[in-house]
């Protein structure tokens, strides 16, 4: 069993940054790939960015690439994804989540996963 917890979102203004963070319990949390997942009004859950569970791969979603950035803390259990440059379409409640079956390669498809957070709203205004 895992719990996860998100934490750093907001309302920010287009071109700002914010840090969200990913805090985990238990042995599941550092020995499993994370992957942040957003989801906005009227549009399913989608892949924004996933790490492998020891930090050395990273993935991204074409649409964050260059803008936004995940990292590993495992001494902390703490997964956190870096935003700048936020753009308005960026408006969503992003969640990570993560499985015990899943280390090296995270998959992209959130139904692969069985542990998620609460959610953070993260708003940017144009």
């Amino acid at each position: 069993q895992v719990q996860l917890v998100e934490s750093g979102g907001g309302l920010v203004q287009a071109g700002g940054s914010l840090r969200l963070s990913c805090t985990g319990s238990g042995r599941i949390f550092t020995n499993s790939a994370i992957c942040w997942f957003s989801k906005a009004p009227g549009k399913d859950r989608e892949f924004v960015a996933g790490i492998s569970w020891n930090g050395a791969n990273t993935y991204y979603a074409d649409s964050v690439k260059g803008r936004f950035t995940i990292a590993r803390d495992n001494a902390k259990n703490t997964v956190t994804l870096q935003m700048n440059n936020l753009k308005p379409e960026d408006t969503a409640v992003y969640y990570c989540a993560t499985d015990p079956a899943i280390a090296a390669t995270p998959l992209f498809t959130p139904a692969a996963y069985d542990y998620w957070g609460q959610g953070t709203q993260v708003t940017v205004s144009s």
